[in-house]
């Protein structure tokens, strides 16, 4: 049954999208709201203040959004008063028991590609006749997408481990995990509780669809007793989806283990390089699950192409390529671009969220001509290059007095920008992949690659 709010004293922790989604969901349910956020001070039609202006005792439950942190002193005092601590995803899927009762949920986390996962997959589903959409850490919230008018039959979700940290209700036909690098450790703690937070997802799923080429995956879910459905690079076995001869093909669905069926020619993912090759096979294993036939698979993944800001070619000039993957916030994803390329000049740093560089410099020193380095964690992206590669030039830029987060002065990228410009020659690439998160100078990954984009422009025009 959906939870009732009418008459209900409700607090929501966090003034940003999340919250302000549950904030008028439920209000126009009857509840009594006020929001605890101490950044925003105040947003049409709510009250909001600093979170220690409440007492979690004055209220009858608390309900979370993603990025606080479970010490915090709100969630503590709530849990040690008996206070009920809900989630969006799980208030969503209470209240689809009546919106939306025939709806299904699909589900996908990762330390990297989850959303280009996830719209490839609700591609697909729509390809195959199913209304669809992507939603989560993505796009529309997920109680958004269930209130909506337009009556989706599936929802495909991506969850990050802030999400799937708080999640304790809702269920999913098939859940996916693309791959498990270290990434928002400093959140979580450590390693094992941010891998732990990604492995639940399976506690609400009775099929898995796992990247066998992900060593962290392939161990984690060796004592998994749901059905497995592993995809890889490789030649696929039975029960699996792979890529024989520059085909991708699934062996998972299907009558006869013994058969073969076509998904896709490997030069029809764009961009064809590995790690998009993987994500378009976890892809067609969660639209399998839901029954989409292999044709409508294949013409999805021809049409698809990737948002902005995920290994965007935004100018080839002079025989030099300028790409933005300022979606890139971690070490993984960074070397996944670095991989990509034979030269590059790398634009990086920013906020490496208790990210190690070590790893990373070493799978791409190869493929480093220069490295400039921004924000407030450069130094242990410097540190790496010059124990493994002492030889690399590394660049710092400065933030300038005319430079402010947000503002219209663009002046630190089109330094950046320029001093690429200066060391790149011909054949050489030039790839914003920061491996770090962006908040400590820019509004967001996006405001980053948007202000990289027009500098490259401007200094190209």
């Amino acid at each position: 049954m959906p939870i009732k709010f009418s008459g209900q004293r409700i607090l929501i922790l966090g003034a940003g999208v999340t919250g302000l989604v549950v904030a008028r969901s439920i209000s126009k349910r009857g509840a009594r709201i006020s929001i605890a956020d101490d950044q925003i001070s105040a947003v049409d039609g709510f009250d909001v203040a600093p979170s220690n202006s409440y007492d979690v005792k004055n209220f009858d439950a608390v309900i979370v959004s993603p990025g606080w942190r479970p010490d915090h002193p709100l969630i503590s005092n709530a849990i040690s008063a008996g206070i009920k601590i809900m989630n969006e995803i799980d208030l969503a899927w209470s209240l689809r028991a009546y919106l939306a009762p025939n709806q299904r949920w699909i589900a996908l986390t990762g330390t990297n590609g989850k959303t280009t996962t996830v719209e490839m997959t609700a591609a697909m589903l729509r390809e195959g006749g199913i209304s669809a959409v992507a939603c989560g850490n993505v796009g529309t919230t997920v109680l958004e997408s269930v209130e909506s008018s337009e009556n989706y039959d599936v929802l495909v979700l991506e969850l990050s481990s802030f999400q799937l940290h708080w999640l304790r209700e809702a269920t999913f036909v098939a859940a996916a995990i693309l791959n498990i690098a270290a990434d928002h450790v400093d959140w979580h703690g450590d390693f094992e509780s941010y891998a732990a937070a990604k492995m639940s997802i399976l506690d609400r799923a009775s099929t898995g669809v796992f990247n066998a080429g992900d060593p962290e995956v392939l161990t984690r879910t060796a004592g998994w007793q749901g059905r497995k459905v592993f995809y890889s690079l490789g030649t696929p076995e039975a029960g699996e989806l792979g890529v024989v001869e520059e085909l991708l093909v699934d062996r998972a669905f299907v009558a006869d283990p013994h058969e073969a069926f076509i998904l896709a020619d490997v030069v029809d993912v764009f961009p064809t390089v590995p790690h998009s090759v993987s994500n378009a096979l976890a892809a067609a294993g969660l639209a399998r699950t839901i029954g989409v036939d292999h044709q409508s698979i294949q013409r999805a993944i021809r049409n698809f192409k990737p948002g902005r800001h995920r290994i965007e070619t935004i100018l080839v000039k002079n025989e030099i390529t300028w790409i933005d993957d300022s979606k890139a916030t971690n070490p993984h994803a960074a070397a996944a671009s670095l991989l990509g390329t034979l030269s590059a000049i790398w634009i990086a740093g920013g906020l490496a969220k208790g990210a190690q560089m070590d790893q990373l410099v070493e799978r791409c020193k190869s493929r480093i001509k220069a490295a400039i380095l921004i924000g407030t964690d450069r130094e242990l992206i410097a540190a790496e290059l010059r124990r493994q590669v002492p030889g690399v030039e590394i660049v710092y830029i400065e933030t300038d007095s005319a430079y402010v987060k947000g503002g219209a002065n663009n002046s630190l990228m089109e330094a950046v920008v320029s001093a690429a410009k200066s060391r790149a020659s011909a054949g050489d690439t030039v790839l914003l992949a920061p491996a770090c998160a962006s908040m400590d100078q820019f509004i967001s990954y996006a405001d980053r690659g948007d202000r990289f984009a027009a500098a490259v422009i401007k200094e190209n025009s």
